[in-house]
This record gives structure tokens, C-alpha cells and sequence, in this order.
């Protein structure tokens, strides 16, 4: 990751993410976590998110693929949908793998306002086929998309994975907390109810990655942590709001 200066945070993230979990599949199935299927890269052209993906790659054993969502677009029918599966199908035979997508938003763009009504049909195909293979019957197993796209805006909702949970009460924010921490040894010193109490306001999917960030610290303390303990949810917690507050500056 040495060619990747100044962005120390972001090296963290995507180690925690992408190479530990392709490197060391084994302690995060130790702790009930299941790697994450893919991350997105997104800011403006000449920000290096090509060089950091390339940087990620470079670390680690697996085998290492590109496909460009502005040259496999097409106005005809399959042709874009068969290249996606067709990329999906060359990460599954060389697992462990990584697979970028780079211009993902050349392919998936938003839908119209009224849920899907409208919009490109060819782009509904694609989103379709790209959601079917991470989320399909055939596992994504030691296989990690990294998308890349220089207008988040333009992407559509369905592959950014909005909260599925409305905005809780604390009674239901425990039992998301339940659900998601049901495979996760806990140390006698976690008590969900606190955890619950401190995150008015989250969404069932903040509250997910708070249960995965906060396994990934106690794997970043001790890569055979057998359990995750309060001072992992603590750290998980600081990360989360020094994120929320970021991302509430960058919309002022």
C-alpha cells in the first residue's frame, strides 16, 4: 500500500475489508463474519481511485481482474449482461480473487423516481444481472468487487444498499444488534442493551456495519481473537460518528 500516500484511513479500511479477509478467511469465520461482497471507491477523476485499487491488489495473492463498464455498454440486447457474468464466472475459477469494475455508473445508473418504472431498459438488465451475481444462489466465495465511479449520485439505490430498516426504537435496535451479533462470540463485558441505548437514531444497516466493524478491531488487536469485547464496540463507535460527522460537513 506504499504507493498509496497520504490516505492512511483509507489503507486501514481497505485492508480491514478486502485483504485480510481474502488472506485470512478463517479468523473472521471464527468470529461469525462473512466477508464483505464488495466495496465501492467513489470521488473525481484524477483522485487515484485506479492506483488505489491497483495498490490493493499488489498486496495480496489473489488473481486480479478489470473490466470497464464504458466499454462493455451496448445498446443490444445481453451483450453487456453476458460480460458481467461472464467476469463474475472468470473471479469464481480463480478464487481468491479481486474483481474491478471500473465507470460503474457507465452501467447502472439511477432509475426514475418512481421506483423503476422508467429509465434505460438496458441499464435495468444490467443492474439486474449485477445484483443477481453478488446476491444470487451462486457465492461469491473469496471473490471481492471493488466498483469505482466518479458520480455516486448517478447510481442507483439498489446497489448502494440503503438501511432496510427504518429509523428504531431502542427495543428494536437491540434486537437488530440480536440478529447480527447471533454468530459473534461476545465477551461478558458487551451489553447490547447500552449499545442499543447509544445508536438512537441508526439504521439496521449502521447498526450491521457497527457489529462487523467492531469484530474486524478486535481482529486488527489480535488476529486469533476468539471473542469481541466492549472496547472493540468502543472503537467501532468512534469510527462510525467521526464517519457521520465527515459525511454531514461534506453535505453543508
Amino acid at each position: 500500500m506504499s504507493d498509496v500516500g497520504g490516505l492512511p484511513h483509507l489503507v486501514e479500511r481497505l485492508t480491514r475489508a478486502v485483504t485480510r479477509p481474502l488472506e485470512h478467511p478463517e479468523a473472521l469465520a471464527r468470529l461469525g463474519l462473512t466477508p464483505a461482497r464488495g466495496v465501492l471507491l467513489h470521488g473525481p477523476p484524477g483522485c487515484s481511485k485506479t492506483t488505489i485499487v491497483r495498490a490493493v491488489a499488489g498486496t495480496t495473492r489473489a488473481s486480479f481482474h478489470y473490466l470497464s463498464g464504458a466499454e462493455i455498454y451496448s445498446p443490444f440486447v445481453g451483450e453487456a449482461e453476458r460480460a458481467i457474468r461472464a467476469f463474475f464466472d472468470l473471479g469464481r475459477a480463480t478464487a481468491p480473487s479481486l474483481l474491478f469494475l471500473d465507470e460503474i455508473d457507465a452501467l447502472v445508473g439511477k432509475r426514475d423516481g418512481a421506483g423503476g418504472g422508467g429509465g434505460d431498459s438496458v441499464q435495468l438488465r444490467v443492474l439486474s444481472t449485477l445484483l443477481n451475481e453478488m446476491d444470487g444462489v451462486e457465492p461469491l466465495n473469496q471473490v471481492v468487487l471493488l466498483g469505482a465511479t466518479n458520480r455516486l449520485d448517478m447510481l442507483d439505490a439498489a446497489l448502494l444498499r440503503p438501511g432496510r430498516f427504518d429509523e428504531a426504537t431502542v427495543q428494536r435496535r437491540r434486537r437488530v444488534l440480536a440478529v447480527h451479533t447471533r454468530s459473534v462470540p461476545l465477551s461478558s463485558d458487551v451489553r447490547l442493551d447500552a449499545v442499543a441505548d447509544a445508536a438512537a437514531g441508526w439504521t439496521g444497516a449502521e447498526l450491521a456495519d457497527l457489529c462487523r466493524e467492531a469484530a474486524m478491531f478486535a481482529l486488527r488487536e489480535d488476529l486469533q481473537a476468539g471473542r469481541v469485547a466492549a472496547r472493540h464496540f468502543d472503537a467501532a463507535f468512534l469510527q462510525a460518528q467521526g464517519r457521520q460527522a465527515r459525511g454531514r460537513r461534506h453535505h453543508q
